[in-house]
């Protein structure tokens, strides 16, 4: 009765408990048991047929063995059909062929929150819904692999073991097909009058207006499909009523696709939000489903048809049940929003010529001077003897207003620098194919890195003497240095290199690129919600303000509301991260290259010239040039990592353009610190 399974070594005693297993599951066949006993039949026989997922071959070979055996035995084939007919009158078919895949309303938080509860909670075989019941049956991506390796012959002697009427299953199967369609057309039909969406389409366009006739369009193409007539005809080739019905029905569709398309436009000129992507990515998907559905209707063998619907909903319910997909699928036009974003404000802090870098290293000499103040305030309020979380609240406070202090004079921070000009890097890569091309990219390459050195010596050079000169006021007008010994002592400890110094300046890295981040977030949602429009029209504003000055604070807030979305998240990541993770029992801490010279520069003031003779306080000045460049390549790395997946920048590309810069290092490694 069964066939010998390959499967390591060919087992015959493997071959026996298969063909006892099967014996049982056709004796165990009922179609009058409960809803749930005739459901868990089903999936047993999947786990039969998939076995331990060998090949596609072998499974296919066992649903060969199973119909074989179910033909050569007249009672288990009437139980089979007793059992399919009640399958058939129970399950909602349309709820498979139309909605799974699709979010139960088209929301990209009600999603994910449903995934989570399929992940988190077992389903039931006790269900009417054909989607749960298939999910719990063809549960693996390899049920998808021996679906498709299934012959047409085969499909067709298993619908002919299924079939109680040919005509009558073909009929019913139609009518679900079309009801499916007539599902997945008011889906369309309602998200393209969605307001967010119906708003940002191109009205002066044909297809403005594409959605109203999609109702009367499955209406004509269901009468002009069951009128029957065409079916008659040689060949069942549909006859001209139908065929124009399918014809005006997909242009409609294609109507629909390229008015979905506008939005994307109005997107890149006004902004974008998960939702938004979610809905229209839902939208799309639902366009391709029923496209796939009318393959399948207009099929010329309506059981391989199904079988095909069935092999791709395995795929479908896989890629369900991923949490990571959803999310990276959704945000990846918001992480290219946000990455051009960044890349706009991220030219200014390129450098390419001997002027633009003398004008960079004074913007970031400027930025040290006030970072001093930043040292001082910040020993301040560790002075208080504060609880954690409000010393950290506090010390928050302090890094976000002298942050903000810093762009306001259009000084530079220099770990501010690589989140922000990485995606401007990455913006060049959209034409790298010619060498030409390549060349240009590592010249900019050259430039960033000549222009972050300059921007980093810049902040420390002058931190450190600014630091040194606070602490002289301080020491006259008080008499003591700006900290203690024992505060000094402890900054050493905290910043040598024997200890998690180079750990805790790339866990700064990682802060710097998540408060750009932040930056071009805050800016797509200003520009989203117009916000910027609203300064400058909003009556209530405007009679507060007065025109002029409506002007004015809207300018001013759209040149500089990633900067200050950037400096307050950075600020108070840097204050409030310790405080948080130390409440958990494993303090993560940072170290900011211009901080900690300025700190380090406060304990070298305490403790004096003595101070030198301990090896301690070397180890730290060694650490401040790796903590910089620690700060500058990881947070570089993860900007450059996202701008490149927002341009889709192949492997091969990425790995040319490594050799390219690695020559460049080795021929001219100076122009990488010195300008030309």
């Amino acid at each position: 009765m069964a066939a010998v399974v390959p499967v390591r070594g060919c087992c015959i005693d493997r071959d026996c408990r298969s063909v006892n297993a099967l014996s049982e599951l056709l004796a165990a066949l009922n179609a009058h048991a409960s809803l749930a006993d005739r459901h868990i039949w089903l999936i047993r026989l999947m786990t039969w047929i998939r076995d331990d997922e060998s090949t596609p071959e072998a499974s296919v070979s066992r649903l060969q063995t199973f119909m074989t055996a179910v033909q050569d035995d007249a009672a288990a084939l009437a139980r089979l059909k007793a059992w399919w007919a009640t399958l058939m009158q129970t399950v909602h078919v349309t709820t498979l062929l139309a909605d799974l895949g699709f979010a139960p309303r088209t929301a990209f938080v009600s999603e994910l929150a449903e995934r989570l509860r399929r992940k988190m909670l077992p389903g039931t075989p006790e269900t009417q819904d054909a989607s749960a019941l298939f999910l719990l049956a063809a549960h693996r991506r390899f049920d998808a692999q021996w679906m498709a390796a299934v012959s047409d012959r085969q499909v067709q002697q298993l619908a002919r073991l299924l079939a109680t009427d040919t005509a009558a299953d073909t009929l019913r199967w139609q009518h679900h097909v079309i009801d499916a369609l007539a599902y997945c057309t008011a889906q369309i039909q309602a998200t393209g009058f969605a307001p967010e969406l119906r708003l940002r389409m191109n009205t002066q366009t044909q297809n403005s207006r594409v959605f109203h006739a999609l109702a009367s369009d499955i209406d004509a193409l269901r009468d002009a499909f069951f009128s029957r007539d065409w079916q008659a005809l040689p060949g069942g080739e549909p006859d001209a009523k139908l065929t124009a019905a399918i014809d005006r029905y997909r242009e409609r569709l294609d109507g629909c696709r390229q008015a979905v398309s506008s939005i994307y436009t109005h997107l890149d000129d006004h902004g974008i939000s998960v939702g938004m992507v979610f809905r229209l990515r839902q939208l799309r998907a639902r366009i391709m489903r029923v496209r796939e559905l009318l393959d399948a209707l207009m099929a010329p063998s309506p059981s391989v048809a199904a079988l095909k619907l069935l092999a791709r909903r395995v795929v479908i319910g896989q890629e369900g049940k991923s949490i990571g997909s959803l999310i990276s699928a959704n945000s990846t036009l918001l992480s290219a929003k946000m990455a051009e974003r960044s890349s706009e404000v991220g030219e200014h802090y390129i450098t390419r010529t001997r002027a633009e870098y003398m004008e960079m290293l004074g913007k970031a000499m400027g930025g040290g001077m006030v970072t001093a103040l930043t040292t001082l305030l910040k020993f301040s309020v560790v002075a208080v003897g504060l609880s954690a979380f409000w010393s950290g609240f506090w010390s928050a406070i302090v890094y976000s207003a002298t942050f903000i202090l810093i762009q306001l004079l259009h000084f530079t921070l220099a770990t501010k620098q690589p989140a922000m000009t990485a995606p401007a890097m990455a913006v060049k890569l959209k034409d790298i194919d010619s060498d030409a091309a390549l060349n240009s990219f590592v010249d900019e390459v050259t430039n960033l890195m000549r222009s972050q050195a300059a921007a980093v010596f810049g902040n420390v050079f002058l931190v450190v003497p600014a630091v040194l000169l606070v602490n002289a006021i301080i020491e006259l007008v008080r008499g003591h240095a700006m900290i203690s010994p024992k505060e000094a002592e402890h900054v050493l400890q905290s910043l040598t290199l024997l200890g998690p110094t180079l750990l805790w300046a790339g866990f700064t890295g990682l802060i710097l690129f998540a408060s750009s981040m932040v930056a071009g977030w805050a800016e797509n949602w200003f520009v989203l919600h117009r916000l910027d429009s609203a300064l400058r029209h909003n009556p209530r504003i405007t009679a507060f303000l007065g025109e002029s000055r409506g002007a004015r604070w809207s300018a001013f807030m759209r040149a500089n509301i990633s900067g200050f979305a950037s400096n307050i998240s950075l600020g108070f990541m840097l204050g409030l991260i310790p405080a948080f993770t130390g409440f958990f029992g494993f303090e993560l801490e940072a170290r900011h290259v211009t901080l900690s010279a300025g700190q380090l520069a406060a304990a070298g003031a305490s403790l004096g010239l003595e101070a030198l003779r301990s090896p301690t306080i070397w180890l730290c000045m060694a650490a401040i040039p790796l903590i910089g460049a620690l700060n500058l390549g990881v947070s570089f790395f993860f900007a450059f990592r996202l701008a490149l997946r927002a341009h889709n920048v192949s492997g091969i590309d990425r790995a040319r353009i490594r050799a390219a810069i690695w020559v460049r290092w080795r021929t001219h490694p100076t122009r990488f610190f010195l300008p030309g």
